[in-house]
């Protein structure tokens, strides 16, 4: 390996609003603050990194934020290749810059969606020559066994949250939500507005705008802002760099999440959790979620995992009559799946951590 800092491009197409720029940025930070990498993120869509990172400019073709380089993706055009490329959720190289890639060829990586489906296991870590040119591009898939790449995680990411929460008080039921837009969602609010309990909402601003507008009979107002319905509290916020999102979840006695890189961090939050996936073409993502909800519940009494199932299954399948009534069984779980929540996240700890693990697979390619 070469004596001086690895230089590395990470390449991001943004299809998923913000959370393919979440996952990017994310294993960009850990790669240079980490691994000592200098790292350049090709991002096509820079407004959407700023709307999550603080310092971002949104019109700038080339700026460096936190210690990584971020350039507009067009720019690569006329780039020299770095040793390693990393290829987020095949997202596309641009033409030109995989000429000189093999003129000088880098290690090029996918890294790969996220998935519980049995079948990544074996597929981890696979090359894959390229037929129109003279390149390899290798598969990394992060997961949830030791045969994956594993997942994010900062190495002073439990020592944070530990310290947030030893000043946590409140008595409401906390819960944040970001999600797709879902017809069902209604339902589930009128089902907490309605109810003996107090709930305080916590909704990212421009978050299901469709569902509250239905709900309320007007848009949500613009963050920071609160509105209250019955038992139901809401408070709109605006979007926070990644660490302050961590906090909100920690805070949080439920979180309901969307995409990959939300759904990870509810994870490490220890807290029980929803998962509003993106759907795909075929409703292949029901395989998906259900692989998920496999390890996930495993271990989980078979009501308990049935009452979460319940949940989940209705939440994504925008079934509002079915979301109404899984939602008192699910609370009625909830203090247990808390439980189950520590302990999926310190067992997930045990994994590898993916960042390291994408590193040393890369040195382990370097000519």
């Amino acid at each position: 390996m070469p004596s001086a800092a690895p230089h590395w491009d990470l390449f991001c197409r943004v299809v998923d609003n913000f959370g393919d720029a979440g996952v990017c940025w994310r294993l960009a930070r850990m790669l240079a603050d980490v691994h000592g990498i200098d790292v350049t993120l090709w991002i096509d869509r820079v407004d959407a990194l700023a709307r999550i990172v603080h310092g971002v400019d949104a019109n700038a073709a080339t700026q460096r934020v936190e210690n990584v380089g971020v350039r507009q993706l067009d720019h690569a055009i006329g780039a020299i290749p770095a040793q390693a490329v990393i290829e987020a959720f095949g997202c596309g190289l641009p033409e030109p810059y995989l000429d000189a890639m093999e003129r000088r060829p880098p290690v090029w990586v996918n890294l790969e969606y996220l998935s519980a489906e049995p079948w990544v296991d074996a597929a981890h870590g696979l090359a894959s020559p390229q037929p129109q040119r003279s390149l390899t591009r290798w598969f990394y898939f992060p997961g949830f066994t030791p045969a994956t790449g594993g997942l994010l995680r900062e190495p002073e990411l439990f020592a944070r949250r530990a310290a947030l929460l030893a000043s946590r008080q409140g008595d409401a039921l906390e819960i944040s939500l970001f999600c797709y837009d879902n017809p069902a969602l209604p339902a589930l609010l009128e089902t907490w507005a309605g109810g003996a309990e107090h709930v305080r909402l916590s909704v990212a601003d421009g978050v299901a705008p469709g569902a509250f507008a239905h709900w309320l009979g007007h848009s949500l107002p613009a963050a920071p802002s609160r509105l209250a319905r019955r038992a139901l509290e809401i408070d709109v916020l605006p979007f926070v760099p990644q660490p302050a999102f961590d906090e909100r979840l920690w805070r949080c006695d439920l979180n309901i999440v969307r995409g990959e890189d939300s759904f990870v961090r509810a994870q490490w939050a220890q807290k029980p959790l929803l998962w509003h996936i993106y759907p795909q073409d075929a409703h292949a993502h029901r395989a998906k979620l259900d692989a998920f909800l496999a390890r996930y519940l495993r271990d989980v009494i078979d009501q308990d995992a049935q009452a979460a199932r319940s949940l989940w299954h209705a939440f994504n399948t925008a079934d509002a009559g079915a979301l109404a009534q899984a939602w008192p069984g699910f609370r009625a779980a909830l203090p247990m799946l808390d439980t189950h929540a520590r302990g999926w996240s310190q067992w997930l700890s045990t994994l590898p951590e993916l960042s390291a693990g994408l590193v040393k697979f890369v040195e382990m390619r370097y000519d």
